[in-house]
């Protein structure tokens, strides 16, 4: 389709973005990080330059790097892929790796320097300002559902899922609790309440007023779908105007915070600042971790040893 669209100069440079189903016949699956059929971000663009095209390059891999950073609180390692490893028809392959709870290394997206490798095999050029027909010069970058097992594998626990706030789809539920019939009306009414006051600050919050499960069902259901914050709301919290929270990185009783005022100043900020918290202190315990596996050698012998211990090694390297 570039050949078609690229005719001159003027038409450069051409991005084209798009997500779309991937099917690979995979001989061992496993869900998230190898499977038949997954979804992915791509990209591909043409541009006048080979420096355009390796300024663009070196932009995705930061996209990319920024994201896992901000968003997903991975502290991935960006670099460049030996020539062994470097995408087939590729110049140059830039990688963005995360070390999972494992200690394997996830290749968790990747942008590629295509130079004219494809403009060649598919005849893709442009008129350029001198009248002079030349090559484009292509990129292409992706990222996929791959990152979602990076995440799981990254912050999850024994409990479940650890998501951090600023992806997850629900960043606090609310679980009412009462005793008796009489009870449920008043404390529904602060739950509303609350719930009210949360979405109109603009966090993503869920009530799960369900009576078929109790309490302690949804405390540990909530845990392994890996919300940030639970909120829970009984009549004594209702008499006292106040809410109490529990994190969901730090667990039993030192999660837990009591007497949180109900009043809607109070609250969000105090949900915010838990929810900025959480979102710093698991970036900070994944690089605690990525860190203390991570050993400088400067021999062979020093990195065959490292291997053995399931860690990683930083060391020169040639790049041949």
């Amino acid at each position: 389709m570039f050949t078609k669209w690229i005719q001159s100069y003027r038409d450069l440079p051409l991005m084209i973005n798009q997500w779309a189903n991937v099917t690979r016949w995979e001989m061992r699956t496993k869900p998230f990080i190898r499977t038949l059929e997954f979804l992915w971000q791509e990209g591909h663009t043409a541009h006048a330059t080979l420096e355009e095209a390796e300024k663009e390059a070196m932009q995705m891999i930061d996209v990319y790097t920024k994201f896992a950073y901000e968003q997903a609180a991975i502290p991935v390692i960006p670099g460049r892929k030996s020539r062994v490893e470097t995408f087939a028809g590729a110049d140059r392959t830039y990688t963005i790796e995360a070390m999972m709870g494992d200690k394997k290394a996830l290749q968790a997206g990747t942008s590629h320097n295509l130079g004219q490798n494809f403009s060649r095999a598919f005849e893709t050029q442009f008129m350029d300002e001198n009248g002079q027909l030349e090559h484009v010069w292509q990129t292409s970058w992706a990222i996929s559902t791959r990152f979602v097992g990076g995440i799981i594998m990254t912050h999850g626990d024994d409990a479940g899922l650890m998501l951090p706030p600023r992806i997850a789809p629900i960043q606090v539920v609310i679980v009412p609790i009462w005793k008796k019939g009489d009870e449920k009306g008043v404390v529904m009414e602060a739950v509303a309440s609350v719930q009210n006051t949360l979405k109109e600050a603009g966090i993503r919050v869920k009530v799960d007023d369900s009576e078929l499960r109790t309490p302690g069902w949804k405390f540990n259901f909530y845990e392994m779908k890996g919300v940030p914050i639970r909120i829970e709301l009984g009549p004594r919290d209702v008499k006292n105007r106040s809410v109490v929270l529990s994190r969901r990185d730090v667990p039993g009783k030192q999660g837990k915070e009591f007497g949180i005022s109900m009043e809607p100043s109070i609250l969000v900020d105090h949900i915010k600042d838990r929810l900025e918290e959480i979102q710093a202190s698991l970036l900070q315990k994944a690089i605690t971790f990525r860190d203390s596996n991570i050993v400088d050698v400067n021999s062979y012998g020093e990195l065959k040893e490292v291997i053995s211990e399931g860690k990683w090694a930083r060391g020169p390297w040639s790049a041949r």
